[in-house]
This record gives C-alpha cells, structure tokens and sequence, in this order.
C-alpha cells in the first residue's frame, strides 16, 4: 500500500495494529504507531483502542496510559478498553479509579469493571455494581450483564437476589437468551432450588452444551444420580457430543448412587468412544466412586496407576470414606500423602482422629487433635456465606464479628447436643 503511494485513512491504522496484537508483533506495532502519529492519526477514535489493546497485551500498561492520555476527546470506547487494559494486567484498583472518573458509561463498560470483580473473586461488588447500573436507568444490563451477576449469586448463595435477577429477565426478555438460562440453571443447583433449575431447563428452546453440563451437575450435586445420568443419555439422543466437563457430572452421579460398574463404564467410553483424555478430575470421581462402594483396596490400587500426580482432592475423598468404613490402615496411607501434599490443612487430623476414636485408640486420637489445634492457628480461616433477609451475611471459622453472635452459637451448641443424643439413640438401637 505505502509502495504504491497510498494514503493510510483513519480505518487502515485500527486493522493494522489489531493484527499486529493478534500475532503478537509488537515491534510492527510500535512502527504502526509512529507512522499514525506522523499521519496525524494517534488520537483517532479507531486507533487508540487498538494501540491501547496492544500494548496492554504484552504488559506495556505505561504506553497504554500514555496513548490514552493523548486522545483529546475520550469516548466510551477509550475508556472501556484502558480500563480493560488495567484490569487484563491484574490492578483492578487502577481501573476502578478510571472508571470512577468518567461519567460516559455504556453496557459494556459496567460489564468490563464487573467481569474485574468476578475474577478477583469480590462478588459483593459484581452485586453492588448491578445494583449501580439498576439504580441510574441510564443503562439496561444485557445478557452478558445478567450471566455474570447470576454466577456471583451462585458463589454466595444469594437465592432472593438471584430470582429477582429472574423476574428483571423475563420482564425485559432476556430469560429467552441461553446464556441467562444457563446461569439461573447453575444459580438455582447451587442455591439448593434443584426443582427451580429443572424448571428452567425444561423452558428452554435451545440448549447448547453448558446448558446440558449445568443441569447434569446440578442433579448429581442434589443426590438425584438416576435423574443425571437419564438427561445424560437424553443429551447424546439429541446430538449433543459431550465433553470433559459431562464427565465430570456423569460420573459424580454414578458415585452418588453407588453404580460402580456404570462408572466405570463411562470412564473409559471417555477415551474409547470420544477420545478425551481424562483429567485428574475424572480421576477423582472414580476414586470416589470406589471409595463410597467401600472398595478402598481397589481405589488405592487405581489412584497408583494414575497418570499423573494424585491432588489433595484425591487423597481426601479416599479419607473420608476411610471414615465410613472405619478402615485405619488406608487413612494413614493418605493422610501420610495429605500431610506431604497440604501440611497445613487441621481438617483431615479431624477426620483421622475420628477414624482413631472409632477404632479406640485413644492416644492417636489425643495426638491428631494436638495436631489439628496447630495447625488451625496457622490457617487463613474457612469462610461461607449464606442469604438472610436480602443481606448476603459472611460467616469465619471460630467467628465472633456478627451482631448475633451470642444467638448463633447458642443455636450451634444446641445441635450439637442434639446429634449427640441422636448418635446415643443410634447406639441403643444397635444393642436392642
């Protein structure tokens, strides 16, 4: 083009720097730069996203600030791709700072700073963010919008902010959209509304693969193995290859309901029929499954021949049923990896001292629970949250911050009275 003396436009700088983005040559790119600036292009509307993206792309954030800093009249399409670039570079305080500063919003901005959020992990803020956006009426959320605020009430199990979501959907048509669907599927699974979740999948006209993969967990998840591995069947019926994550679901209602040899079935249709090779989840459900079948020996044996190096997820489940199945010698097999594996974790020397007291020795019992007070005063605490009244409430281990405080332990030490003389009556029963 320049040999033959062709002018760039203000369109011809954008595709050149996005492809040079795309096939990370970035030196292309810097000369792209020059050449715009020399054309008097640099603070063209086109230009500047596509040299913000670039230079974000390979951690030049100060260059990207700079091209940003040279635009005279900043759109919304500037604004969002600088706060992108922050946030692509992991300094979410940055782009909140640059978000607060312009008052030019769009749907795409909001969903830009939300999806910041949802990756560090601050769900209340996608929460207080949405809540923003419904209270200005400036902007209306998409489906992009609903999708993610949905996956944040289903990590903090937000049930009554999750069906408003619901009724905003239907009221605005948006419930049609597959997306929203499939997150007021997982939304509802994991709020405990398993019956909700059917609800919505059964309205649905399209399905694609995370909507059959969603509601498969979702079914395994709530103890309905038979239900998961009936849609499971339905799923390939219709024409829908699955995946590694339809394993995972189809194999963990198999160990929920005890079908040993269905699941291992599936395990190796996974790489037979459909050439996946399995993931050390995967490996994981049947060690589970095994486990739960009270098949430790067989479990042991299929977690040496792994392929890979065995997680704590591994070793835990295998503990837990060593624990139902009062097995002593395979608990000290895997504790002895999971003290390798994570030192630091109280809860399984809780889990081996149960093992212990069941088989009355006292003295083991004594020493894991030595262990477990340790390493509890080591530990970032464990945390969950639950929905009360509209207010999502946080709860710490050991925690003494919310109002109730005295209520709530009052409450907790009653039930443990009370499954105490739940076991006693168990014991009765056993001797009579």
């Amino acid at each position: 083009m320049r040999r033959r003396d062709v002018r760039p436009n203000r369109y011809t700088f954008p595709l050149v720097i996005k492809s040079c983005t795309a096939v990370r040559a970035t030196e292309e790119g810097e000369q792209a730069h020059g050449l715009a600036i020399k054309s008097g292009f640099e603070g063209n509307d086109f230009a500047v996203p596509a040299l913000i993206d670039m230079y974000s792309s390979v951690g030049a954030i100060g260059s990207a600030r700079k091209v940003f800093s040279s635009m005279p009249a900043k759109n919304v399409v500037a604004w969002t791709a600088i706060v992108a670039a922050y946030l692509s570079n992991g300094d979410l305080g940055s782009a909140r700072s640059l978000f607060d500063q312009t008052t030019d919003r769009d749907v795409v901005l909001w969903n830009t700073i939300i999806s910041g959020y949802t990756r560090r992990g601050d769900y209340h803020k996608v929460l207080e963010a949405f809540d923003r956006i419904l209270r200005g009426h400036d902007v209306k959320p998409n489906e992009a919008t609903l999708a993610t605020v949905l996956s944040a009430c289903s990590k903090l199990g937000a049930l009554r902010r999750g069906r408003r979501i619901h009724v905003y959907a239907e009221a605005n048509g948006l419930n049609t959209s597959v997306c929203v669907s499939n997150g007021l599927i997982d939304m509802y699974a994991k709020c405990g509304c398993i019956d909700d979740a059917v609800g919505v999948f059964d309205a649905m006209q399209r399905k694609d693969l995370v909507t059959w993969n969603s509601m498969i967990a979702g079914l395994a998840m709530h103890g309905r193995g038979a239900d998961a591995l009936q849609l499971f069947r339905q799923m390939k019926r219709a024409g829908e290859r699955p995946d590694g994550i339809t394993f995972v679901g189809a194999l963990s209602a198999c160990a929920h309901i005890g079908l040993v040899d269905d699941g291992l079935m599936h395990f190796r249709s996974m790489s037979e029929d459909y050439k996946l090779i399995p993931w050390v989840e995967h490996y994981g459900c049947v060690v589970d499954l095994l486990s739960r079948a009270g098949l430790l020996a067989e479990a042991v044996e299929f977690i040496w021949r792994m392929p890979m190096e065995p997680d704590c997820v591994i070793w835990s489940a295998l503990l837990g049923a060593c624990q139902v199945h009062r097995d002593v010698a395979v608990a000290e097999l895997a504790m002895d990896r999971l003290g390798r594996l994570a030192p630091g974790d109280a809860a399984n020397y809780v889990v081996l001292s149960n093992i212990y007291g069941a088989a009355g020795r006292w003295k083991d019992v004594a020493r894991m629970k030595r262990i477990a007070r340790e390493q509890s005063t080591e530990k970032t605490p464990g945390g969950s949250s639950i929905e009360v009244d509209s207010e999502v409430v946080e709860f710490l281990s050991s925690d003494t911050r919310h109002r109730q405080t005295w209520k709530i332990y009052w409450v907790l030490e009653g039930l443990t009275e009370l499954s105490k003389l739940d076991e006693l009556g168990k014991q009765y029963s056993i001797l009579i």
